[in-house]
């Protein structure tokens, strides 16, 4: 698809993947900020883009078109050196003068006030990056300012240290303000416990193997690059604090290790968790890491990475025909959103552009890209903190994830099944098929049906993960939940195991307590009919032989219309469930009814197999949970 704004001529010797250089992203930077420039109001505190307000309101989604496109401004300018052909700073300096004249006042500039998450929480999450921007550009712009425009800037910033942020990455947002307020010497009692309070909350949250929890509860997606793991290390690398960064620094290595390998082969990022349409703020943690040389990561890899899915996105529609980027993902799509989604959220996207911090001179653009992870042969990675299970395939650069471990119910919330987040409760999300919406036919979905109602997975509970030489499984548990009649079957529980070789899916799972009557249904991968892809589903043990094709008008963020295979069979008691699935480019691997060539169930505490082709053999056994494989 057509970009609306000039980019420069692909350079395919230095970057043979995407085309794309430093050179490009300065442009896509500055063609983004000024398609957002023309929605500013006359003093240019509110930059009003057009669509559908979000739940805070039209004034809230004003400041965040300034304060997120300002973030793209100022690692535009501070990574050229302060060098602003645009007047990008002169623009953001009237916009903070008239925004914090009379912040809360009902009218055409004023900046809402910042309080209490649960009440006017939005402006909060925008202050980080009005803090972030002023630190990132103070040589150009902060220190040329009035003293009554610095003063009144601190008072409406403070508020984010006064209030109450929600219980999660939010409370990274007063440690970036504060952090700034520190840097041009206005610190304090006050900043100082702003952040210390979050960074004492980071330690809980951390689980090992660069994985931070977003909150005290399991929600693990996009929020760790973008935010968990860019606050403090970004930080460390202003504030010159080598302690700190030695400390997040082989945080973001560690994470960057697994994450590498959750982009496809055509650079799209995995579609799993909320906040999809921050689009390639992706790449965030890819080129912080790149920046600050807290990566495993060639140079190369990374650029190769963040170009990727820079490229990815606006090849495939996400700006507007006058260069906005859209809600959605690749064009707009509501069924990536949420409540807190207006017009500007995308900007968010303006993270990814961190990678512009580092100078022309830098590896991450002198580097002739190299192939991604994805890219250069069949990967199978366990992530045990977080509970996920990782396989990717090289010859169609397919990445898929298999979600045993993340939920997003926080520890005070009960498991009701009207909260089903389609982008939490699914087993599988792959970088090249979204989750159906609700209402539609779940896809990649084990439902216990009891007396013709159907369950969801809310609360996750994993029992490990682990990988060995191209194959590697994950588990769970999980009670089934139910959106009418009661909420919950007394006993009833599922036990799950996902095991992968190549590009199938062994998926077994052990229902136990079922009344009399149920029945149990798996549901496959969601595909387009117009897509080059394959969505594969075949029984092995207590479903019945064919699965039936079912259809998901309201498609995905992919296809605008989608079919999910099905399988269906008894369950009373206990009893187990087992079939293969898989998610190939056309023409696919072949019937999967020819990938195994033997399979024993024992009862009900476990299954054995062998896989065709000298694959080897998998067991998978219950009371203990034991899962292994020999090879052929």
């Amino acid at each position: 698809m057509s970009i609306p704004f000039e980019l420069p001529a692909e350079d395919r010797a230095s970057s043979p993947y995407t085309g794309y250089t430093r050179a490009h992203w300065e442009a896509v930077a500055d063609g983004l900020l000024a398609a957002a420039w023309r929605w500013a109001g006359p003093g240019g505190a509110l930059l009003d883009l057009p669509g559908r307000p979000s739940r805070s309101g039209v004034r809230s989604d004003g400041l965040e078109g300034y304060a997120r496109t300002f973030l793209a401004a100022a690692f535009r300018v501070a990574g050229a050196g302060g060098d602003d052909p645009h007047g990008w700073l002169d623009r953001y300096a009237e916009g903070l003068a008239s925004g914090t004249r009379t912040p809360g006042r009902d009218d055409a500039e004023s900046w809402p006030l910042i309080l209490d998450h649960d009440v006017q929480g939005q402006p909060m999450v925008e202050s980080a990056s009005v803090a972030l921007g002023l630190r990132l550009t103070a040589p150009w712009l902060w220190k040329h300012l009035d003293a009554g425009v610095q003063d009144r800037a601190e008072e409406w910033l403070r508020g984010a240290l006064r209030h109450t942020p929600a219980p999660n990455n939010w409370y990274l947002f007063p440690y970036t303000v504060a952090g700034f307020l520190e840097s041009v010497g206005r610190g304090d009692a006050e900043t100082a416990a702003a952040r210390r309070r979050a960074l004492e909350l980071l330690e809980g949250w951390y689980r090992g193997g660069g994985w931070y929890a977003d909150g005290d509860g399991r929600a693990f997606d996009h929020y760790n690059g973008w935010a968990l793991h860019l606050y403090p290390v970004l930080d460390a690398h202003l504030g010159d604090d080598p302690e700190a960064a030695a400390r997040y620094g082989e945080r973001l290595r560690a994470h960057l290790d697994g994450f590498c390998l959750l982009f496809g082969g055509d650079g799209a990022p995995l579609h799993f968790g909320r906040s999809l349409t921050y689009r390639f703020a992706a790449s965030a943690a890819v080129g912080l890491g790149a920046l600050t040389g807290h990566t495993p990561l060639a140079p190369g890899v990374s650029r190769r990475l963040a170009s990727g899915s820079l490229r990815y996105f606006l090849d495939r529609g996400a700006l507007t025909g006058d260069g906005l980027l859209s809600l959605g993902w690749h064009g707009p799509h509501e069924a990536v959103l949420q409540s807190y989604s207006g017009p500007a959220s995308p900007y968010w996207a303006s993270k990814a552009f961190v990678s512009l911090l580092a100078p022309a001179d830098h590896p991450l653009w002198t580097a002739a890209e190299e192939p991604a992870p994805a890219e250069v042969s069949d990967r199978v990675l366990a992530l045990p903190s977080p509970g996920l299970l990782v396989q990717a395939t090289r010859a169609d650069g397919i990445v898929r994830l298999h979600n045993h471990g993340s939920d997003h119910v926080r520890p005070h919330e009960g498991e009701s099944a009207a909260e089903d987040d389609p982008h939490y409760g699914r087993q599988a999300y792959s970088t090249r098929t979204g989750p159906t919406a609700p209402g539609n036919v779940a896809d990649n979905h084990l439902s216990v049906e009891v007396a013709g109602r159907p369950s969801v997975r809310r609360r996750i509970e994993p029992l490990g993960a682990g990988h060995g030489d191209g194959w590697g499984w994950a588990a769970s548990r999980h009670r089934p939940v139910f959106a009418s009649g009661p909420p919950m079957v007394p006993g009833l529980r599922v036990d799950s195991v996902t095991v992968v070789r190549g590009a199938y899916e062994l998926r077994v799972h052990r229902v136990a307590g079922a009344p009399a009557g149920s029945r149990v249904t798996q549901t496959g991968w969601a595909t387009g009919p117009d897509e080059p892809l394959v969505s594969s589903l075949h029984a092995l043990h207590g479903f019945d032989p064919e699965p039936e094709p079912l259809r998901a008008p309201q498609g995905t963020a992919y296809t605008r219309w989608a079919r999910v295979p099905r399988l269906a069979g008894p369950a009373v008691g206990t009893s187990l469930h087992v079939c293969l699935a898989a998610l190939t480019a056309a023409p696919g691997p072949g019937p999967l009814a020819e990938a195994v060539t033997e399979f024993t169930a024992d009862g009900t505490t476990g299954v054995e197999l062998a896989w065709a082709d000298g694959g080897g053999r998998t067991k998978v056994s219950f009371d203990p949970l034991r899962v292994t494989h020999e090879a052929g």
